[in-house]
């Protein structure tokens, strides 16, 4: 690999971490289209990264190792009991739209020759898993439907893709037959679902092989588990069957296997899900970057070429996107209709329709199969019209997304209604039976009294907020936050006071200034607030460094325990009167709770109870806290990515976590 590659896959990523920064001042735009626009703005520059796409690469590097992870965590029963709607989707809505769109492409550009406008109505009619997970993860849908579409996705790219075949095979040999085409496509689909079964069967009995072996190493296990879609994919490609079937087959049989042999290997489990979030958030970023960086080079084709029209381009992208929305809402209000005509649903609901219609972006998997159009036909002239079926793609692509992004949120929005709050009860009750079960997982005999200690707090915090006012309590927390973050303020003021004046040990005075910088860190959670902390401590470095040094700091005139118990007598001072200073009676609930808390801890300062703690006790507290906050976190993002709660409750939810986790660093 020459260093010019590595320079590139090192800017890909920057532009990747650059795009979930700018998300979060903006949250209101999708993080696909900022690393879309990004990859844009990074092809222009002249320290830009100038990357050609490779289809049959792409769909090995990327898609395949996406849908085997998609496979493995798509709720198998949930897409069994939508099958029919799924199917209909991925199969009956793509056959459909090859059909209807495609001489409706012919009608509309008539220098596009019917199998090409074939080939390119089957290439937009796959809605790309990557892309309807982007869009998912920033707006409530309503879990049938989101599990609808990730059925949907992860199958109709192979009937997509098996009909582009066919047409551009038509396209360039001018032979078509319906019945080869038929009798072809259910080989290489069932075929594709076998291979990928039966491959991830055999990957499978391999590691449980090596178990009995006795090795149970977590990596060589992890590398043969990130190997097995690629694996897959070629080897099912090779047979001429269908590698997106393959590796999605693969991942629902890891799946279930899994879930019968690994529930005595948790250590596996923590890292097999660690190392694929890793790997799926690479990947999933790296496919809007590069269709980003495809962009201009697809545009400047058709818009420095004067034999194209510029405004009538862009009129042909918006009726194809049109046309392949309408074809989708109407195939989709058909099938609730019949559903509920014959008893096995509910009335079709307008909004659900429009939500299920939307919802169908297309994405990269639809740039790769454009690109993968041949230069030239059977008889060596041009293929008719590439640079604009290449130009329309991107172009469905790019309005199918901003739709998506525009009217989602807004349709969503509407649906969730005035049930935010109550979506916020369950997600923190959800969350504290979670945490309780993993400590009650971790006790035994040792630390039974701390796992007893800890289930009896968050058992407390669980009743505490099991009853709701209409968000009263979430403005008195929030108020308890800004009035802690305002006393650690007079803390560390106080603090570097008396180092100025010489009247604490610098060494323990710096001690204390980086636990008040990481206890603001944990409670506000802000970029601010981190780039604050990370400016003192250069600050406290560079004035140390240059300060006269004279003075013997390797004896310090007072013992470190007194020390400490004077300085946290002082402070804890400081913060009540910094907090009674700006308490009025909007704020006086909270003000008093912070206050009670500094009250507390100076009467134990005062009686020296903190050094007649139980120190083992303590620590193994601290250590199933900890645990209980992680496994918070866990089940926060969880709720996320299965659609139970939004982006803006998860980010609130997670702001209170990071408080739990603060106060119990206040406590240590």
């Amino acid at each position: 690999m020459s260093l010019e590659v590595f320079i590139t896959i090192l800017i890909l990523l920057i532009i990747i971490g650059l795009s979930n920064i700018i998300n979060r001042f903006i949250p209101f735009v999708p993080v696909p289209l900022i690393q879309i626009a990004l990859g844009v703005i990074f092809e222009f520059i002249p320290i830009g990264v100038h990357l050609e796409l490779n289809p049959e690469l792409f769909f090995v590097l990327f898609i395949a190792p996406l849908l085997y992870n998609d496979g493995r965590k798509t709720p198998r029963a949930e897409l069994w009991n939508l099958r029919m709607p799924i199917l209909l989707l991925a199969l009956g809505l793509v056959f459909l739209t090859v059909l209807v769109a495609g001489h409706g492409i012919h009608m509309l550009i008539p220098t596009i020759p019917l199998p090409a406008a074939f080939a390119l109505a089957a290439i937009l009619s796959p809605t790309d898993a990557v892309a309807v997970g982007a869009m998912a993860e920033r707006v409530h849908l309503p879990k049938s439907i989101l599990r609808t579409l990730e059925g949907e996705a992860l199958m109709n790219d192979a009937s997509g893709l098996v009909a582009f075949k066919f047409a551009i095979a038509a396209t360039v040999t001018g032979v078509f037959s319906l019945t080869e085409a038929t009798i072809s496509f259910f080989i290489i689909a069932i075929g594709g679902l076998f291979i990928g079964a039966l491959m991830s069967f055999l990957f499978r009995k391999l590691g449980m092989l090596l178990r009995r072996w006795g090795m149970e190493d977590v990596t060589v296990h992890m590398l043969i588990q990130i190997i097995t879609p690629f694996i897959i994919y070629l080897t099912a490609e090779h047979l001429g069957l269908s590698g997106i079937l393959a590796v999605v087959a693969g991942g629902v049989i890891h799946a279930i296997d899994r879930d019968r042999a690994e529930t005595l290997q948790p250590k596996m489990q923590v890292v097999s899900e660690s190392t694929w979030s890793v790997i799926v958030y690479i990947l999933n970023g790296l496919v809007f970057v590069i269709l980003g960086l495809q962009l201009p080079l697809v545009i400047s084709t058709i818009w420095e070429n004067a034999a194209f029209n510029h405004g009538e381009v862009l009129f042909y992208v918006l009726i194809i996107t049109l046309l392949l929305f309408v074809l989708r809402f109407l195939w989709v209000y058909a099938f609730e209709t019949f559903a509920w005509k014959k008893g096995k649903d509910k009335k079709p609901v307008f909004r659900d329709v429009i939500l299920m219609t939307i919802s169908g972006v297309r994405g990269a998997v639809t740039l790769a199969g454009a690109f993968s159009i041949p230069f030239v036909l059977q008889d060596g002239s041009p293929f008719p019209q590439r640079d604009l079926i290449i130009f329309l793609s991107a172009g469905v692509i790019l309005l199918t997304l901003i739709v998506a992004s525009v009217a989602l949120p807004l349709i969503a929005k509407k649906e969730e209604g005035g049930g935010a709050e109550a979506v916020k009860v369950r997600a923190l009750a959800k969350m504290f039976h979670a945490s309780i079960q993993a400590v009650k997982s971790e006790m035994n005999e040792e630390n039974k009294a701390a796992a007893l200690s800890v289930i009896a707090e968050l058992n407390n915090h669980l009743t505490r907020y099991k009853t709701f006012d209409n968000g009263k309590k979430w403005k008195i927390q929030k108020q308890e936050l800004d009035i802690r973050i305002k006393a650690i303020h007079a803390e560390r003021k106080e603090i570097e006071h008396l180092l100025k004046t010489g009247d604490v040990n610098e060494e323990l005075g710096m001690f204390y200034l980086k636990v008040l910088d990481r206890r603001e860190i944990m409670m506000s959670s802000r970029i601010k607030a981190q780039l604050w902390s990370s400016i003192r401590s250069i600050g406290r470095v560079l004035s140390r460094f240059f300060a006269n040094q004279s003075k013997d700091e390797s004896s310090p005139t007072k013992d470190w325990a007194e020390s400490s118990c004077n300085l946290r007598t002082r402070t804890c001072t400081k913060a009540i009167e910094a907090v009674h200073s700006q308490m009025n009676e909007q704020n006086r609930s909270a003000s008093l709770t912070v206050i009670s808390h500094y009250q507390r801890l100076l009467a134990m300062l005062k009686r020296g109870s903190l050094e007649l703690d139980d120190n083992a006790f303590n620590e193994k507290k601290m250590e199933l806290q900890m645990k209980a906050i992680q496994e918070q976190r866990n089940s926060i993002q969880e709720m996320f990515e299965a659609g139970a709660i939004s982006r803006h409750i998860a980010g609130i939810l997670r702001q209170y976590v990071n408080q739990l986790e603060s106060q119990l660093l206040r406590e240590e």
